[in-house]
């Protein structure tokens, strides 16, 4: 049975699952392919818990931690009110397929709410198609303003 919890950083169990699932995800080749920085690995679960607009949702299976959604509360300006991007979704391969994602996103939604988000926002590469299906059922789509100007796109620049 899965068990979904928001993290609480400074428990040193659910710092732990986060750093150890986030190196999972980094390590792999939708999430880069490198594990994290050792700087990144110690420091984490003290930044994030520095930041009241963080917060994150853990899966267990028993005592294992399987899934991590990392999420950063953002502020809409067209709807005036916080909006709630899912910056990181990790499952463990063991337990992919499973519906973890679901769950975790449940629960995400459930604290956005309690935020007064007025949306999730979350990116995804274009060939991950598995999550682009999770997402997809959770009710995730890309978005426009008018048909015209097309879909939203995603774009960084590093600093």
């Amino acid at each position: 049975m899965i068990q979904v919890l928001l993290a609480d950083y400074r428990d040193p169990i659910h710092a732990q699952a986060v750093v150890g699932l986030l190196d999972s995800y980094a390590r792999d080749p939708a999430g880069g392919g490198a594990p994290l920085a050792p700087d990144v690995l110690a420091g984490l679960p003290v930044a994030l818990a520095a930041r009241p607009q963080a917060f994150s949702v853990l899966a267990y299976d028993g005592d294992q931690a399987v899934g991590l959604v990392n999420c950063i509360e953002g502020f809409s300006t067209f709807a005036c009110r916080p909006l709630v991007n899912v910056h990181d979704v990790v499952v463990l391969p063991s337990h992919r397929g499973r519906r973890v994602t679901q769950q975790m996103l449940a629960r995400v939604e459930e604290e956005a709410r309690v935020r007064g988000a007025c949306k999730l926002t979350l990116e995804v590469l274009s060939g991950n198609h598995s999550a682009l299906r999770a997402y997809a059922r959770e009710g995730f789509a890309g978005y426009q303003l008018d048909p015209a100007f097309g879909q939203a796109v995603f774009l960084q620049k590093r600093l």
